[in-house]
């Protein structure tokens, strides 16, 4: 099988790399500053060496014969160009400790990275000083290879982000306590997002200056924005070069101009289409009976002999003056006439049809006519006549009239030949005379509309002949010497279609299973004519029901009585891709581009990728695929996560976008989250977030398990590593695997229960630990766990602890303390969750509750624990913390609570006040404490903290 991910050479969204210092491309001595801490002369050497490739390159290597000394090594200033965050890339070799002839106790395997920004190229040899702080500490290296006797001759890379950087340059130091290494090349860059071109706007060259840095873009050319208050289109560059999100524009193509496919350009229209304004619409074929030559046209000319009205806007169809009316029909009582007509067969294309009667007085039939005059009376007018019948009162007994009636609609005012009209001549006579006769009971034929005609003398009249299961409209008007009245309203019927009522049952099922049955009733109508010449009704009934669609109840998806969505196991579905193609959308590979491998998941490699479905905004998504070789079985279970995600439609639920199943490799397409996993993402910004920002994740993650606590779903491993975060720090509950438990040699350990099975030890209840007993319950104890993980900007839960050490504890109703200004309520939020009894846990929806009003009130985030205070159940190891007395020196002390890297300041001098330890370089609040606390517990014991540290 081709696995389609690209790799990140063949991105288009690549991020740009500027070099800031690079030693493998030095051709000339480096001479860095080096330094011992002894009097003795520094060991670091500068030597020249072969690189992988036998190109000549100048090195530093060092091999110390006494641990207790620090060597440092320190670079020129280095120009930061503007960058905010740098990375280092060092490559080194590291010879193991074992195969060292001067083997010792102190001998180490790793090495120290810090820096020290200035404005000024001032370091000296003896300034700053040799020592964290002012140098800040990026991190202990540790070599993933270490080169042994006889063994393979590996070296190792390692990148280092360090920042935030605010001066003009900065030094790089190492520092070595027992090392014996060689620093192969040290190379120093940062990222930069390049200039790119999206929806319609163009983004400069940009170097990030935080998390994530906004970018002012301008519109492409032949491209505007709405109006002079809307905003300059802007995109943000993440701290790694690349475009974190798609660009918030208002940019649109202005008028004669669309845009092209992905959205680069504003094309001019081709010749025969247009676009008539601003905006995100494509271009259009000119409208009928209009036409343009010329490209990037807003608006098509009308052709000849057709028009647009004043009132028309420019994207209608040009039109044009109707034909004459047809078959006009006079009916003469002595000086009183009605006139009625047909329509014009051609309307000119529009519906503003109307009508106007010219008339004219002829002396003679041979003699000249002229208008009417005033004399002359028109019902219901005589312009602007929107029916096709007028009475004429007035006309002179024994004359010979011409009358016209002209068509209009709203172009006729602009043709040059004016208005087509019928005409016809009358001649009036004395009363009685002429009078339209007409036999009884009589009917005429049907116009070429349809329509039909019948007269009676009486008040009813009986319709023969009609057609089976048709519509027909029934008017009725009254005749007597004074001529025609006007025509009643019309009145629908519809015959039947064998002449029998037929009943069509029909079936409607309910949530609750109850089967209603709705009739609905038709009239069947009888026209009669009163005295009075008005029309009646008589009617009876007949049953017509309709056939509704009945509501499936499939696997009970939906709850009887409430109507309450709840979860579908999948691999309850005979054939478990039924339940795929029900709840995944199928994509078309054509719409995914796969940018980068992101990671590894256990079916195949992450990718982030660009989803364009047509119709929709481009979107960044992460795309899980299926390695090659897989079994059936493989396939299900991969995309049985699909059919899962597929059911949840929640703003704290990661988004299915759909699969790829139809091409290889299979696919599943997920939003895309930034930040990525929380525990992770909390650890780097370790101290960065505020209480009421904390909690506003806290709070996210919850309203989602709450919508899935509602759905009856349980998640069973909600552990911050599988809550993702995106640009907006919006929390999203994810990892719906079947098989997401981990492995043996998962650097998270499990732990087996006899029933067999994997379990997160560290975030299970204890009932599902011993039982296997998993409900929403146990989901709220791992949630309380979450809960910790995030206060604590992502530490490990019972740290370093054995899984049984944590079995143990939580049977003896030991639970985790508050982390460091954790809030008080906050704490009894998770001890609440930690009740052993699974029925006396809060319910999602109560802790949501309870997380929105610590929101509504942030003064209760500030009541944290008194020092000392701690739960009523602290989490204890049942033995004293660590002293350095029980450690035998300060260095196994520091090791022992994590805090190695102040040794060498200790060995120094004694120091116990915050202020102290400021002054030694422990900034971190959190590290302040820990400190102290130890040295705390030793005052306890009744021992000098100051006798053992000299």
């Amino acid at each position: 099988s081709l696995c389609l991910c690209l790799s990140p050479s063949l991105s288009l969204s690549l991020s740009l790399t500027e070099v800031l210092m690079n030693t493998k491309t030095e051709t000339s001595d480096l001479k860095w500053t080096t330094y011992s801490r002894t009097k003795s002369e520094s060991q670091w050497e500068e030597v020249s060496g072969l690189d992988e490739e036998n190109n000549s390159v100048r090195t530093y290597q060092i091999c110390q014969t006494d641990g207790s000394s620090s060597q440092w090594l320190r670079s020129k200033l280095i120009e930061r160009r503007g960058a905010s965050q740098v990375y280092v890339e060092l490559r080194f070799t590291m010879i193991e400790c074992s195969s060292r002839s001067t083997h010792h106790r102190s001998c180490k395997e790793t090495f120290n990275l810090f820096y020290y920004q200035s404005d000024t190229d001032d370091a000296t040899a003896t300034h700053p000083q040799w020592m964290e702080n002012p140098y800040v500490k990026v991190d202990t290296v540790a070599a993933d290879f270490l080169l042994r006797k006889g063994g393979e001759k590996k070296f190792n890379v390692k990148t280092l982000r360090l920042g935030p950087l605010t001066k003009r340059g900065f030094y790089l130091a190492f520092q070595a306590q027992g090392a014996c290494m060689a620093l192969l090349s040290v190379r120093v860059f940062f990222k930069k997002c390049p200039a790119v071109t999206r929806s319609l706007s163009v983004f400069p060259e940009t170097v990030p200056r935080s998390l994530v840095q906004e970018a002012v873009g301008t519109c492409v050319p032949n491209a505007e924005q709405p109006g002079p208050r809307s905003r300059p289109p802007k995109m943000f560059c993440g701290e790694d070069g690349q475009w974190v999100e798609q660009p918030s524009s208002s940019c649109t193509c202005r008028a004669g101009y669309e845009a092209s496919a992905g959205e680069l350009e504003c094309k001019a229209c081709p010749a025969g289409q247009f676009k008539l304004g601003s905006g995100s619409g494509p271009c259009s074929p000119c409208p009928e009976s209009s036409h343009t030559g010329e490209t990037g046209a807003a608006s098509c000319v009308c052709r000849p002999g057709y028009h647009r009205a004043f009132t028309d806007s420019l994207d209608s169809p040009c039109t044009r003056p109707p034909s004459a009316p047809r078959s006009l029909f006079p009916q003469i009582n002595d000086t009183s006439l009605t006139l009625e007509w047909s329509e014009p067969v051609d309307s000119g294309g529009r519906s503003d049809l109307s009508y106007s009667i010219q008339c004219s007085v002829c002396v003679s039939p041979a003699g000249p006519c002229t208008a009417c005059g005033e004399g002359v009376s028109y019902r219901p007018a005589q312009a602007g006549i929107r029916g096709r019948r007028v009475s004429l009162w007035g006309l002179r007994p024994h004359t010979t009239y011409t009358f016209t009636v002209q068509a209009l609609n709203g172009v006729s005012a602009l043709s040059q030949q004016g208005p087509a009209g019928e005409s016809i001549n009358i001649t009036t006579g004395r009363n009685g005379e002429n009078q339209t006769g007409r036999s009884k009971s009589s009917e005429r034929g049907a116009d070429e509309h349809g329509c039909r005609y019948k007269e009676s003398n009486s008040n009813q009249v009986v319709l023969s002949d009609l057609r089976r299961a048709t519509q027909y409209e029934v008017q009725v008007r009254a005749q007597t010497q004074a001529g025609y009245s006007s025509f009643s309203p019309a009145k629908s019927f519809r015959t039947l279609p064998d002449g029998k009522k037929t009943h069509h049952a029909s079936r409607y099922q309910a949530f609750d299973h109850n089967i209603r049955k709705s009739n609905v009733h038709s009239r069947l109508v009888d026209f009669t004519l009163g005295d009075d010449g008005c029309l009646r009704e008589e009617s009876g009934r007949g049953a017509l029901s309709i056939q509704d669609p009945e509501l499936s109840d499939k696997n009970e998806q939906y709850l009887m009585g409430q109507g309450v969505k709840v979860y579908i196991d999948p691999f309850t579905y005979e054939d478990p891709n039924e339940a795929v193609r029900e709840f995944a959308k199928e994509i078309d590979v054509s719409c995914v581009k796969i940018e980068e491998v992101i990671g590894a998941g256990e079916f195949g490699e992450v990718c982030r990728g660009r989803l364009r479905i047509p119709g929709k905004k481009e979107n960044y998504v992460a795309i899980k695929t299926l390695k090659g070789g897989y079994t059936d079985k493989q396939r299900r279970d991969f995309l049985s996560e699909a059919s899962i995600m597929g059911q949840f439609q929640h703003p704290n639920i990661i988004h299915l976008e759909g699969i790829i199943t139809a091409s290889c490799p299979v696919m599943i397409i997920t939003e895309f989250m930034e930040n990525g996993a929380l525990d992770s993402f909390l650890r780097l910004n370790d101290g960065q977030f505020t209480p009421i920002q904390l909690v506003g994740m806290l709070r996210g993650i919850a309203s989602g398990m709450k919508y899935l606590s509602e759905m009856s779903y349980v998640h069973r491993d909600l552990a911050a590593r599988n809550i993702l975060v995106n640009s907006n720090l919006v929390c999203k509950v994810s990892d719906f695997g079947l098989s997401r438990f981990l492995q043996e040699n998962s650097s998270d350990p499990t732990y087996t229960s006899s029933l067999g099975g994997k379990i997160p030890i560290r975030w299970t209840a204890p009932e599902a630990i011993a039982f296997r007993k998993f409900t929403s319950a146990s989901d709220v104890w791992s949630y309380g766990i979450v809960m910790w993980e995030v206060m604590s900007f992502g530490e490990r839960p019972y740290w370093d602890m054995s899984n049984q050490d944590v079995i143990n504890a939580i049977e003896q109703d030991y639970r985790l303390p508050p982390p460091p200004e954790c809030p008080t309520h906050l704490h009894q939020l998770m001890l609440d969750c930690w009740q052993k009894e699974r029925t006396a846990r809060p319910r999602f929806t109560n802790i949501v509750s309870a997380l929105d009003k610590l929101i509504r009130n942030p003064a209760s985030l500030k009541i944290t624990a008194q020092d000392g205070a701690g739960p009523s159940h602290p989490l204890l190891d049942q033995r004293s913390p660590p002293t350095p007395a029980s450690c035998g020196s300060v260095g196994e002390w520091l090791r022992a609570i994590k805090m190695e890297r102040y040794e060498e300041s200790f060995l120094q001098a004694g120091y116990t006040s915050v202020q102290d330890l400021l002054r030694l370089g422990v900034t971190l609040a959190g590290h302040q404490k820990k400190i102290l606390s130890s040295i705390q517990a030793l005052r306890v014991q009744n021992k000098s903290p100051n006798n053992i540290l000299y």
